[in-house]
C-alpha cells in the first residue's frame, strides 16, 4: 500500500493545507488554473509545505501530461530524453505539458542549461522546487522566464488540521479509534513538515497492534526514540542536523560545530549548501563583532565551488571552527529586521530634500540638493545634518553589541552624533 503521505495528498485547492496566498479563493496560482493561463513558475519554500503536491494539482486540473524530473536521479541526458519525447509526440501539441523538477537548486549549470531552449521555445511548462533562494541557485536566463512563488512554513493549526484529516480520511487510520490528547510533540518532531508528520502519525499506528491508540507527547517520543535509525536512513534529520550545525556555531562550540558538520558530509549533503549557510551565520551571527568572518566565509563558499569533495571538506571545517570560535554579534541582524518593520509601519517617507539627487536644472531649482554639505569638507569627516525623514528622525535601528569591535564603532558614533541616536 501507498504511504499515508501518498494517500493523502490532496486533489484539489480546497483540500490544500496552508499556502492560502497562492491556493486560497483569492491566491495567484488559483486564478491561473480558472484561467487555464499556466506559466513557467518556481516553487521556493521549507520541505514538506505542498510543493510537490501543488505541482502535480496543476498537472491533473489543468489535464496536462506530467514529467517528473529529481536532481538526485536525473542527469542531463534524462533531460534531453524527456525534451526528444515531448518533441516527438503529437499529441502533447494541444495541451502544453509539464516538467517537474524536483529540487532544481541541486541541478548543475549543465542540467539548467540543456532545459533554457526548450523553456524558450514553449515546449512545456516547467515547474521547479527549491528549499533554497532561487537566486543563488538557478541560473539567470532560466530564472528570467519564471515567476517565483513564495511557499510559507506550516502553521501549528495547519498541521493540527493535517492530523485530523489523517485520522478522519484515510482508509487505515480511520479503523482505529484514535484520541489525540496532545499534538506538542507530534508537531515538534515534524518540524513544520507535513510530509514527516505524516510519516510520524503512520509510525505510531505501526507501533500499536490494539483497536485503540492515545496519542500523548510522551508516547510519540518513546515510539520515535526507538525509530530513530528509521528516520535517519530516509533523510528525514536533514534539517535536524543542519540546525544543530548552525547553533552549534552560534553557541561558539567548534567541536560540536565540526561533529556536525562531518554529519553532513559523510551523509552525503552537497557542500554548497553548507558554505552557503555558513555565510549566512557569519552575517548573521557573528556580524560586526569580526566582519572577517564574512570574508572567510564568502571564500570557502568560493573555494568549494571550484574544488569539490574531497578537499573541500578541509576548507569547511577550517572556516566552520573559525566561525564558532568567533565573537557573537546579531547586531546587523537586528538593525535591518527593525528598519524593514518601520518601513512596513510607516511607508514611502519623504526623503529630505537636501540628499535628494539633482540630475536636472529643473530639480536643483525645485529645492532637490539644496544645502547638503559634502561630509569630506568637515574636520574629521563628519557634518551634523539630517538624513532620515522628518517623521522619524532620531530613530536608532543599530545597536552596537558589548565588544571590542563595537565599542569602537559606538565610541565614533557617540563622539559624532553626541547622543542623537542613544550613543
Amino acid at each position: 500500500m501507498e504511504p499515508l503521505a501518498e494517500r493523502l495528498r490532496p486533489k484539489t485547492f480546497d483540500d490544500f493545507i496552508g499556502q492560502e496566498h497562492l491556493v486560497g479563493p483569492k491566491g495567484v496560482i488559483r486564478k491561473m488554473v480558472d484561467n487555464n493561463s499556466l506559466h513557467s513558475i518556481i516553487l521556493w519554500g521549507p520541505p514538506g509545505v505542498g510543493k510537490t503536491t501543488m505541482a502535480l494539482m496543476l498537472s491533473q486540473m489543468l489535464n496536462r501530461n506530467f514529467f517528473h524530473l529529481s536532481a538526485t536521479q536525473s542527469s542531463v541526458k534524462d533531460v534531453r530524453e524527456v525534451i526528444e519525447k515531448i518533441q516527438k509526440n503529437p499529441l502533447f501539441n494541444q495541451q502544453t505539458p509539464i516538467v517537474f523538477l524536483d529540487e532544481i537548486h541541486r541541478f548543475s549549470k549543465a542540467q539548467q542549461d540543456s532545459l533554457l531552449h526548450a523553456v524558450e521555445k514553449g515546449l512545456f511548462i516547467l515547474i521547479g522546487a527549491t528549499t533554497e533562494n532561487p537566486s543563488f541557485e538557478v541560473i539567470t536566463p532560466l530564472l528570467s522566464r519564471c515567476q517565483v512563488y513564495i511557499l510559507k512554513p506550516l502553521s501549528e493549526n495547519d498541521l493540527i488540521k493535517l492530523v485530523q484529516r489523517a485520522l478522519k480520511m484515510d482508509v487505515v487510520l480511520k479503523k482505529k479509534k484514535v484520541e489525540v490528547k496532545e499534538y506538542e510533540a507530534l508537531i515538534r518532531f515534524s518540524g513544520g513538515d507535513a510530509r514527516k508528520l505524516l510519516n510520524i502519525l503512520e509510525l505510531l499506528f505501526a507501533s500499536e497492534e490494539a483497536d485503540e491508540l492515545i496519542i500523548t507527547n510522551d508516547y510519540v517520543q518513546n515510539v520515535l526514540q526507538e525509530k530513530i535509525a528509521v528516520y535517519d536512513k530516509n533523510g528525514e534529520m536533514h534539517y535536524d542536523v543542519i540546525s544543530a550545525f548552525i547553533k552549534s556555531v552560534r553557541g561558539s562550540d567548534p567541536n560540536a560545530a565540526v561533529y556536525y558538520l562531518a554529519r553532513m558530509l559523510e551523509g552525503g549533503e552537497d557542500v554548497k549548501f553548507i558554505a552557503r549557510r555558513m555565510v549566512i551565520l557569519a552575517a548573521e551571527d557573528i556580524g560586526l563583532a569580526n566582519p572577517n568572518a564574512l570574508l572567510l566565509a564568502q571564500s570557502a563558499f568560493d573555494a568549494v565551488h571550484q574544488i569539490g569533495m574531497p578537499e573541500a571538506r578541509i576548507v569547511l571545517a577550517e572556516v566552520a571552527i573559525y566561525l564558532a570560535s568567533s565573537p557573537k554579534s546579531n547586531s546587523a541582524y537586528m538593525a535591518i529586521e527593525k528598519a524593514l518593520d518601520e518601513v512596513r509601519k510607516s511607508g514611502d517617507l519623504s526623503v529630505p530634500l537636501h540628499i535628494r539627487n539633482a540630475p536636472t536644472k529643473f530639480m536643483k531649482n525645485i529645492g532637490y540638493g539644496k544645502d547638503y554639505q559634502y561630509a569630506h569638507s568637515f574636520e574629521g569627516h563628519f557634518v551634523n545634518q539630517e538624513f532620515l525623514p522628518e517623521k522619524i528622525t532620531g530613530t536608532s535601528f543599530y545597536e552596537p553589541a558589548a565588544n571590542p569591535r563595537e565599542n569602537e564603532m559606538k565610541n565614533y558614533l557617540s563622539k559624532c552624533w553626541k547622543g542623537k541616536y542613544g550613543y
